[in-house]
């Protein structure tokens, strides 16, 4: 399987990424590579290379209509870059870890503070865990 760090070490297959992400938030069922290229300004060809590597590393989900394609985003494999970065974040920040501002639609108040909370005790949890096996030898 692909490194996903290498897949989205690349600018362009971010900027896709950052699109399809926003054109989901705004209800979109697919993106084709054509409205990628007019979004993007890139190249037919470009953008081409670019969703192979994506759908080889599964971001992003293809469906087929006629001779058209659809592009829609697959966020699971960017958990491993979650569950990597988590615990620098909660190292450096603690419990003042900065807030992220994420597209889509927003949570009620009651809804985000506790996906806050729940958040932030996974990801402690997580980061003791892992400390304590690296710890006896785990």
């Amino acid at each position: 399987m692909t490194d996903i760090f290498d897949v989205i070490a690349d600018g362009t297959r971010r900027d896709i990424l950052q699109l399809l992400l926003r054109r989901t938030a705004e209800g979109d069922a697919g993106t084709s590579v054509s409205q990628i290229v007019a979004d993007l300004g890139i190249s037919q060809p470009t953008v081409s290379k670019h969703l192979k590597v994506l759908r080889d590393a599964e971001l992003v989900t293809v469906r087929e209509d006629g001779q058209r394609r659809f592009y829609s985003l697959s966020v699971a494999p960017l958990e491993a870059v979650d569950d990597w970065l988590v615990p620098f974040l909660v190292d450096a920040y603690g419990d003042e870890a900065p807030d992220v501002d994420y597209p889509g639609q927003p949570l009620p108040d009651g809804a985000a503070h506790a996906a806050e909370v729940v958040g932030r005790a996974a990801a402690s949890a997580a980061h003791a865990v892992t400390t304590a096996l690296k710890r006896f030898g785990g």
